[in-house]
């Protein structure tokens, strides 16, 4: 549930009711009230039909502010990254030439839209051709034109974003050795071993007797047998059993039980243990592979750390190409909070769509 404190601010805000209210402008591109109001009443009738009782109307109108400001501010990204490629693309060239270059951006973006994603939409709606379509999309609060403008945004936004991020940048082994030494602590691990293991309960028995007799046979059987995975998969009685009683790589102070940990950690690698009382339990073990504490090679986490790098340069140039987006594209919203540097939204343009000369510079 929202605080009240949201619920007041929920309340305070006004919504448009014209969809062809302006709610935001980016670069040379308005945003009208229309893109965004259908997705969002669609959804709330959605929730209220699935309800099954009356919500309140301030809770709705909380609701119907929150989404709104969230599609709202999603919309303005995607149309930001796209004014960003069209700027890249004419400069300081007259309008003129951007127009002529956004006609073109987008009859290809549009050609790609009706060859993959309509394809792709009919077979999700099950619609037999494009009015069908549109009629399924708009019981969902969209329609074939909407979609159609946020792929074509989408696309233009993606291929900005490839032209400034390199999706595979080089990884030096100098910086490689650096991340090593200067996280010298992230590679620190344990004592830690992985084993097989056979259990019987005592509550599965009538006495410890009879318990103690059946892990017997099964260490007498895997012994001789050659596999404890095999009994353990039939007979075992602890969670590991289907999987042959194996446990993978466990820290040294991570077990439950003092007495499995002692044998464990203590136990010749390879050999089958004695039976080991526990206080619920007979178990037989036998230790696969164990190590000691210390600090994992280089060369075992090389990749792990060409990686993470990797990543860390592609997150940073994502980030420098956002930032350069919101330096290059103004942008004034009906909720300029949401968006870094965005300012308020004068009164006037949320009337519908103003005339150029009524655009803020």
């Amino acid at each position: 549930m929202p605080t009240q404190k949201q619920m007041d601010e929920a309340l305070q805000a006004e919504l448009p009711d014209d969809p062809a209210a302006t709610v935001a402008i980016v670069g040379q591109s308005a945003i009208v009230m229309g893109e965004i109001s259908p997705k969002i009443e669609a959804r709330i009738q959605e929730v209220l039909a699935n309800a099954g009782q009356e919500v309140p109307d301030d809770q709705i109108q909380f609701a119907r502010v929150r989404m709104t400001r969230g599609l709202l501010a999603q919309t303005i990204q995607s149309r930001m990254m796209r004014e960003s490629f069209l700027l890249d693309q004419v400069a300081t060239q007259t309008a003129e030439k951007r127009r002529e270059a956004e006609e073109t951006m987008q009859a290809k973006a549009r050609q790609m839209f009706f060859e993959d994603e309509v394809v792709q939409l009919k077979k999700q709606y099950e619609a037999k051709d494009l009015g069908e379509l549109d009629a399924k999309l708009r019981e969902k609060g969209t329609s074939l034109a909407a979609r159609q403008r946020e792929f074509i945004d989408a696309m233009l936004g993606h291929l900005y974003i490839r032209g400034k991020v390199n999706k595979d940048p080089s990884v030096s082994l100098a910086e490689i050795h650096g991340y090593y030494h200067t996280h010298s602590d992230d590679f620190r691990h344990a004592a830690r071993a992985r084993w097989e293991q056979l259990t019987v309960l005592y509550s599965n028995f009538p006495n410890k007797q009879a318990a103690y007799d059946a892990i017997w046979a099964m260490g007498r059987e895997a012994f001789f047998g050659g596999s404890m995975q095999a009994v353990a998969r039939e007979k075992s009685q602890e969670p590991f059993a289907d999987e042959g009683g194996q446990h993978n790589w466990t820290n040294k102070g991570s077990l439950a039980s003092a007495v499995l940990e002692e044998q464990i950690f203590s136990l010749p690698t390879g050999a089958m243990s004695q039976i080991i009382e526990d206080t619920d339990a007979y178990h037989i073990v036998r230790v696969l592979e164990r190590e000691d504490a210390g600090i994992t090679a280089l060369a075992d986490v090389q990749d792990d750390i060409r990686n993470i790098l990797r990543d860390q340069k592609i997150q940073a140039a994502q980030k420098e190409a956002l930032a350069e987006v919101q330096r290059r594209v103004p942008v004034w919203s009906l909720f300029p909070e949401d968006i870094p540097g965005a300012k308020p939204l004068p009164r006037i343009a949320t009337q519908p769509f103003p005339k150029p000369s009524t655009l803020p510079r």
